[in-house]
């Protein structure tokens, strides 16, 4: 199939001059862009080409082809790589070897495949040993290239060389892979090819080009493999971004004792702390370092001595090296003005860097990075604001281990990613996943973690590792993922088959409940004290520079005083949605209620409601008390009936004896009063207008309770009265007049007034299509998008679980609709009332109430749509006004 031959497939980067720069990450992934960047900086980078994200994408519409003409331009590229290196690609006596690797827009470490030491086989291993005069360091490469390819292009498992390299040791009475030397290496390397055979029926394959192409399949093949989607789907990537291939020159950490590979970081991922950070292995690839096979060293000696660790630092080591790689880092940090993560080798004294990158980091060295960069003067108090994922912001937001708290500590390793969690143990990452989706707070405890266990790390609320260090894959991911994580805990002795894991003569079992504490290292026994977050310091810094920037207020949705106590502590600017039912539900209450719904007439329903009322006057006293003179939106009895009526005859005997009816009547008018679909029954204004003294009596319980506050604090609430489920002009109409009404009332009674408002919430299709005309009887919107999307989409949220993970995977739904708004459809509507509404009404206040009120996506959405307010749970409002200021400054962009 023939493509369009005018795009440029493939980018140099290195020597003299790149093609590309770091702008252009979404064509060369952030990988190539930003090492085709780190060459135009004239540092140490390996020459190599990166093949653009769009032949990625042209790749899946080709059935796993490639376009017109891509290999003569790889061609080309590998002709000039040879010049800019001085070797040849499958040459004998003098080989160039490269790595392929994964390179997408947004980081993903681990979840896509890498290859390095490709172009060797039987003759260009030789030569290597010949032109490196060290046979041993060329055979390690050769064994270790054909255990990567055949793992990652040809699909034969690790295990199957793990095995042999085992049983090759045991058989010789060696302990670790270094004491193979060169002969053995060989003998192990024919072992291995003899197993690909076995395995697969075929040789491995010896073509250097071959073997490349092999390699470019399998990068991009792995961009849809089930760690790469899981990982996308968990960070909201778009599979449709594609990956790139970067094919560079190899540079070997394994060629002896003056040879090292590592990861730095500029400052400590963790912490945010302004300190050199980072792990180094001598005499080792990079592979080595990440994916935690062996417990790293420290770079800097200050960092070894603070972890009381025996193997000496880098700076240590090689002096001249550690200050080089310093300055590099300096500089890297002042070019791209963010923390970055480096990953480098030193080949026999001369240092190379491989990769750079914003690194990943937790909430609160996020926090601590941009409020501290913004003080040095590196970026902007917007771009500062920009740097902390609203998301993040959950994981600052909940407890940490008291200082007083008792520890008993169970084994203690690196501090990978801070926080705690408790959570009982388990083995392995499916079970994990498992118990965690039926409710269960759950500790993963691994050997070490690799890309397959995604899952059961996201599941996790905390991560331990017997092996790896603070640049392993289980520390970088759990630190992207907010997890708190210790790894590289070589005291744990896993038996994962029985169940168990030791530690220092102890034991604990699976299902036994631990704490980890993230920031010291630690696995304690038990549960353990935690206190309350701070919201000080550089968090408030933080919030107040959001705040100034942000144009859309933050309120809550609060029906008790613990929770608006809560809000206003995280910064609420009123509440948008009290739920006055929620306040019904208490055991000396329930009763009452049932009292007035299975009331036969009026009369009986007013005397249940004179009970209500001075109920009802005290839970808005105190709201209105804590709020202060911030608005509080009230929304009238919504809910169906059914949720309280009573379903035991013990409940239905509590409410004869409360009423003097005989139970067999209460029985009968229960059953009278079951509906078939009662979401869209009997409730909300439909109960206002049908039993008007309800809503009757709720108002005057609002106004009394206003002017009562007004009277004692001088601070006069702002009650804004939102009528639920309306659907027609008319239906506001009625309800408004009563509200009213009873406001004129209470006002001439208490000799006072005050402002107030009277709304409704848009919820239903029909509603949205006639907000013109609902609005004439209206303040304000405030749209309830929880039902607003169930009754669009033809979704009820509480059955939608059984199939919408399946719509999510399948692409009918990019992102579940209940978490995010779905903007084609429902935010359609919404934009539609908006509209609608403020043609009819100019001063028509817009809000949203429902559970996308603390979704960031969402929230960019109704920035976009022109709305007020949103509107929370009380632990989502510094997420919501985080969200807000994010959206205002992109809209201005």
């Amino acid at each position: 199939m023939a493509t369009r031959r005018e795009t440029k497939w493939v980018y140099e980067f290195g020597g003299a001059k790149s093609d590309g720069d770091a702008s252009m990450k979404n064509l060369l992934g952030g990988k190539g862009a930003n090492l085709a960047e780190m060459a135009s900086l004239g540092l140490p980078v390996p020459p190599g080409f990166t093949i653009t994200t769009e032949v990625c994408t042209l790749f899946y519409e080709l059935r796993k082809t490639y376009p017109d003409g891509l290999e003569a331009e790889v061609n080309a590229a590998l002709k000039a790589l040879e010049a800019r290196t001085g070797k040849a690609f499958g040459d004998a006596a003098n080989p160039l070897l490269v790595s392929v690797r994964s390179g997408g827009r947004a980081s993903m470490p681990g979840m896509m495949d890498t290859v390095l030491n490709l172009g060797l086989n039987d003759e260009t291993a030789e030569g290597l040993a010949v032109l490196s005069g060290d046979r041993r360091f060329a055979y390690d490469s050769y064994r270790r290239f054909i255990q990567m390819y055949s793992d990652v292009v040809l699909g034969v498992s690790q295990d199957v060389f793990e095995e042999i390299i085992d049983e090759y040791k045991e058989s010789r009475d060696l302990i670790f892979d270094t004491d193979i030397g060169a002969d053995g290496w060989l003998d192990v390397i024919g072992l291995y090819k003899a197993a690909v055979s076995r395995e697969l029926g075929a040789p491995f394959p010896s073509d250097p080009r071959d073997q490349l192409w092999g390699a470019i399949g399998a990068v991009f093949s792995s961009w849809m493999n089930e760690r790469a989607i899981t990982y996308r789907r968990l960070h909201s990537i778009p599979e449709s971004w594609g990956t790139a291939v970067n094919v560079q020159a190899m540079v070997f950490g394994n060629m002896g004792e003056t040879s090292a590979t590592g990861v730095a970081f500029t400052r400590d991922p963790s912490t945010g702390e302004k300190r050199f950070y980072g792990e180094y292995l001598v005499n080792a690839q990079g592979e080595d370092v990440v994916a935690g096979i062996r417990t790293p060293s420290t770079i800097s000696k200050g960092r070894r001595i603070e972890l009381k660790a025996d193997e000496p630092s880098l700076e240590e080591t090689m002096p001249g090296l550690y200050r080089e790689l310093l300055e590099v880092a300096g500089r890297l940090e002042q070019h791209y003005r963010d923390m970055q993560d480096i990953e480098f080798t030193i080949e026999r004294g001369k240092l190379y860097l491989l990769q750079t990158r914003s690194g990943k980091r937790t909430a609160q060295a996020a926090l601590k990075l941009a409020v501290d960069m913004c003080g040095e003067g590196l970026i902007s108090q917007e771009e500062a604001v920009l740097r902390l994922d609203p998301a993040q912001l959950d994981q600052l937001l909940h407890p940490t281990i008291a200082e007083d708290a008792v520890r008993d500590v169970f084994v203690k390793g690196l501090p990978a990613s801070p926080g705690a969690a408790v959570g009982r143990i388990v083995f392995d990452s499916d079970e994990a996943a498992q118990l965690a989706a039926s409710g269960q707070s759950v500790i993963l405890v691994r050997e070490e973690t690799s890309p397959e266990d995604i899952h059961g790390m996201h599941a996790a609320k905390a991560i331990v590792t017997a092996r790896g260090g603070m640049t392993s894959h289980a520390a970088v991911v759990a630190r992207g993922m907010g997890r708190p994580c210790v790894c590289g805990a070589g005291g744990l002795k896993i038996d994962a088959a029985q169940g168990v894991v030791r530690s220092l003569g102890r034991e604990l079992k699976r299902g036994d409940l631990v704490t980890v504490d993230g920031a010291m290292g630690q696995m304690l026994v038990g549960e353990v004290k935690m206190i309350e977050p701070s919201m000080a310091g550089e968090f408030a810094s933080l919030m107040a520079w959001a705040d100034k920037l942000r144009r859309m207020k933050v309120r809550t949705n609060a029906d008790t005083p613990h929770d608006a106590r809560t809000a206003r502590r995280f910064g609420a600017e009123g509440i948008g949605l009290c739920r006055t039912e929620h306040m019904f539900f208490d055991a000396d209450r329930i009763a009452v209620v049932r009292e007035m719904i299975l009331a036969v007439n009026e009369r009986g329903r007013i005397a249940a409601l004179e009970k209500l009322l001075p109920m009802q006057r005290g839970d808005f006293v105190e709201l209105f008390k804590i709020m202060e003179d911030l608005p509080v939106t009230i929304r009238l009895l919504d809910p169906p009936l059914h949720e309280f009526l009573p379903h035991t005859d013990e409940d239905i005997a509590a409410v004869a004896r409360a009423t003097g009816l005989s139970p067999a009547s209460l029985s009968a008018r229960s059953k009278e009063l079951a509906e078939s679909n009662p979401m869209l029954g009997h409730r909300g204004c439909r109960l206002g207008i049908t039993y008007p003294e309800i809503y009757d009596m709720q108002a005057r319980a609002i106004f009394e309770a206003a002017l009562e506050v007004a009277a004692a604090t001088g601070k006069a609430p702002i009650p804004e009265i939102m009528i639920p489920l309306v659907a027609t002009r008319r239906e506001l109409e009625l309800t408004r007049n009563r509200v009213v009404s009873m406001a004129e009332r209470v006002f001439r009674e208490r000799r006072a007034q005050l402002d107030y408002l009277v709304g409704t919430m848009i919820e239903l299709p029909r509603a949205a299509l006639v907000a013109g005309e609902i609005a004439l009887e209206a303040d304000f919107f405030s749209f309830g998008t929880n039902d607003l999307t169930q009754t669009a989409l033809g979704v009820s949220r509480d059955d939608s679980a059984r199939f919408l993970k399946t719509y999510e995977e399948r692409g009918v739904y990019e992102r579940d609709p209940f978490v995010t708004i779905d903007q084609d459809g429902v935010g359609e509507l919404v934009r539609m009332g908006c509209t609608r509404g403020r043609a009819a009404r100019p001063a028509l206040k817009l809000g949203v109430c429902g559970e996308h009120g603390g979704d960031p996506a969402s929230i960019a959405f109704f920035e976009s749509a022109g709305l007020d307010y949103v509107s929370c749970s009380p632990f989502r409002v510094p997420v919501a006004r985080l969200a807000a200021a994010h959206a205002a400054l992109r809209t201005k962009r």
